[in-house]
């Protein structure tokens, strides 16, 4: 299981997943945070960048802040 935390800024111009220079990642998102809009579109984001089903990626922590603890099962 990976574990990322994730720095996330919703309502930008474009969609992004970012690792920083210090090993931290940032995400942009287009949807503002709003009925769990943001999350949604942070899983499907996270799902697709490390190439697993959305199935398999999970926000453990900090779902209604912007700093999320987002866990990958790559079994």
């Amino acid at each position: 299981m990976t574990i990322l935390q994730i720095r996330v800024k919703p309502n930008a111009q474009r969609v992004a997943l970012e690792q920083q220079g210090d090993g931290s990642w940032h995400a942009r998102l287009k949807s503002l945070p709003i009925e769990g809009r943001a999350n949604a579109e942070l899983v499907a984001l996270v799902a697709r960048h490390f190439a697993v089903p959305e199935a398999r990626v999970t926000i453990r922590g900090g779902a209604s802040g912007r700093t999320k603890w987002v866990h990958i099962d790559d079994r």
